[in-house]
């Protein structure tokens, strides 16, 4: 069983704030990605650690009720609208500051836009998906099957890959499988466990 597997998904338990456990592995689970999107968008590191507090802030008042709702989107919808406003709102300003929040205000629903995609951050949160899928599966695969999958990932060939670790065109094409099919099954349960579904590893 691997740390996303767990009966009771890490958004349900982060909806009770006294699970402090749930929110520190939330705060490590979600971290990289808020920062590498604040980055991208051109923050320095001290601004984006702000941004990020500002968010776990916003999100430690409101997730609770935070409920899958089609017409609003998956939880990366709401996380993208969330950060994205803490960006505004803390450009916004004067001396770069973390700013409060009022009682009952939610950065994710202080936004006309609500349906907007955006692209960078849809590349981010699939970076940061396979990133987390990654370390589970290198954890359950053999070294060599890992490397043989990033030398092809990096865009080698097979009949160099083949050549390299001594193995036949046809074994590293099922070596390239295996771990394809891995990843896919880990990033679809990730995106389960981050809606909040709940998922029985024994069923």
């Amino acid at each position: 069983m691997n740390d996303l597997s767990t009966h009771a998904s890490l958004l349900s338990r982060v909806r009770n704030p006294e699970d402090h456990a749930a929110w520190r592995q939330f705060d490590r689970q979600y971290r990289d990605l808020i920062l590498r999107y604040c980055r991208a968008r051109g923050l320095q590191q001290a601004d984006s650690e702000d941004v990020r507090q500002m968010v776990m802030i916003n999100l430690a008042r409101h997730l609770k009720d935070f409920r899958y709702r089609p017409e609003l989107g998956r939880f990366r919808a709401y996380l993208q609208r969330t950060v994205r406003n803490a960006i505004h709102r803390y450009f916004r300003s004067p001396n770069r500051e973390i700013l409060g929040l009022e009682q009952g205000e939610d950065l994710a629903c202080n936004d006309q836009g609500i349906h907007d995609i955006d692209p960078l951050w849809e590349s981010e949160w699939r970076q940061h998906h396979y990133r987390l899928a990654m370390a589970v599966v290198r954890r359950s695969t053999i070294e060599k099957g890992i490397d043989v999958f990033e030398a092809l990932l990096a865009g080698d060939s097979v009949a160099e890959v083949a050549k390299r670790f001594s193995m036949s065109a046809d074994a590293v094409q099922k070596v390239k499988q295996r771990v394809r099919n891995r990843l896919r099954v880990q990033i679809e349960l990730q995106v389960l466990q981050e809606d909040g579904y709940e998922h029985n590893a024994s069923a």
